[in-house]
């Protein structure tokens, strides 16, 4: 398939927005401040166009040409729920405002990029009482762009439980074909609380939204249960005493569902996070919490043990458990067994944990972008 569109990929981790677009999408730049990541990026792409760098250093005259699409999955620890609450003015998510002055300084350059593209965790809408929420948008309609936002869910593609926000900017003199935009929220993309924060916002800065539409993906079929290894790699399984530890952490209602799964008489696996929970005298004790819903929870990337998820393997009257292996996690994320992951556990764990669905990538690149560049109004028209 030849190149037909052109990128930046800020923030860019492993490159799993660099994976999702395709091959039909051509890197022209990217960027990311830790070492450790950036050897996977160039182990998997290449040593081309990744500059390792704090974005606050980077300087207009790095990023080369003029790319079709800017894409930032600026750090989300600041805007977390499980965050800090720090927000923009905080030290990692605050990287959002060096990502913007280059796109500004891009304008300025006359070298704006089409579409502007960021992605975030949902706890974007209520950050600061909305108020960071509203400084993002804020920065499109400053720079020309007509945009809007969508939450999608990775588990429309994988079984993986990973709403995010994802804010799609185009340039305010491209035209965009019609059944792409709306005047109302509708549909899968816009959840009440994505349309609450969208009302609350100042009317300057609303008057450039748009609400997106684009369909939604065929029903998913792959479970949590068919992407375990077959022989993990990487983790071993617990010895019996040390699943019965973890069984002997759930709560009644957990170790029901346990019991629930035995009587299915076949193979299926829930995930494990353990977190602190109050006991019935108010104590704080740590639960070992299992859903059997054949997807996993969202995988994390915090600090300390009880932020790496365990499976839990149901299979009649036998039950088994370990750690969630990386290339459990990489297949969860949307990423071929082709993708070499690195040979460090927590290293691994946090790069996959750390980045975006690769088949959410695709398919608003596939529905959305590569619409919007390739769109000729006059062929609409004389459709129509």
């Amino acid at each position: 398939m030849s190149q037909l569109y052109t990128f930046y990929e800020f923030f860019a981790g492993g490159g799993m927005a660099r994976a999702g677009l395709g091959k039909a999408w051509r890197c022209l730049f990217a960027n990311d401040f830790d070492h450790r990541k950036s050897v996977v990026y160039r182990d998997n792409w290449g040593d081309g166009e990744l500059k390792t760098a704090d974005i606050r250093t980077l300087k207009v005259a790095d990023i080369p040409g003029t790319a079709d699409l800017a894409w930032g999955s600026f750090p989300c620890q600041d805007l977390s729920l499980a965050g800090g609450g720090a927000g923009l003015k905080g030290e990692r998510s605050g990287t959002f405002y060096p990502f913007w002055d280059l796109i500004q300084l891009l304008s300025k350059d006359k070298r704006s990029p089409r579409l502007v593209v960021l992605e975030n965790v949902c706890g974007t809408l209520t950050s600061h009482q909305g108020a960071d929420f509203t400084a993002i948008c804020s920065t499109f309609k400053e720079c020309g762009y007509r945009y809007g936002a969508v939450i999608v869910d990775a588990e429309l593609f994988v079984p993986h439980s990973r709403p995010r926000l994802f804010f799609i900017g185009v340039l305010k003199d491209i035209p965009i074909p019609s059944e792409l935009v709306g005047d109302e929220a509708s549909g899968e993309w816009h959840p009440h609380s994505l349309r609450f924060a969208q009302a609350a916002l100042p009317l300057a800065v609303k008057s450039a939204w748009t609400w997106w539409n684009f369909p939604n993906p065929p029903r998913r079929k792959l479970t949590l249960t068919n992407i375990l290894e077959k022989e993990p790699t990487g983790v071993s399984w617990h010895t019996e005493e040390e699943t019965a530890a973890l069984l002997a952490m759930m709560s009644p209602v957990n170790l029901a569902k346990v019991e629930k799964m035995k009587k299915l008489g076949r193979r299926i696996a829930g995930g494990i996070y353990k977190r602190t929970r109050f006991n019935e005298q108010g104590e704080k004790v740590q639960r070992a919490e299992v859903r059997f819903d054949d997807v996993s929870g969202c995988l994390r990337t915090p600090a300390g043990g009880s932020s790496r998820q365990l499976i839990l393997v149901v299979d009649g009257k036998k039950v088994s458990s370990r750690l969630i292996t990386t290339r459990e996690t990489a297949r969860l994320m949307g990423l071929p067994d082709s993708y070499r992951l690195p040979t460090n556990y927590n290293e691994g764990y946090h790069l996959t944990g750390d980045g975006v669905a690769v088949p959410v990538v695709r398919h608003l690149a596939q529905h959305v972008f590569e619409r919007v560049l390739t769109f000729d109004p006059r062929a609409q028209k004389i459709a129509a």
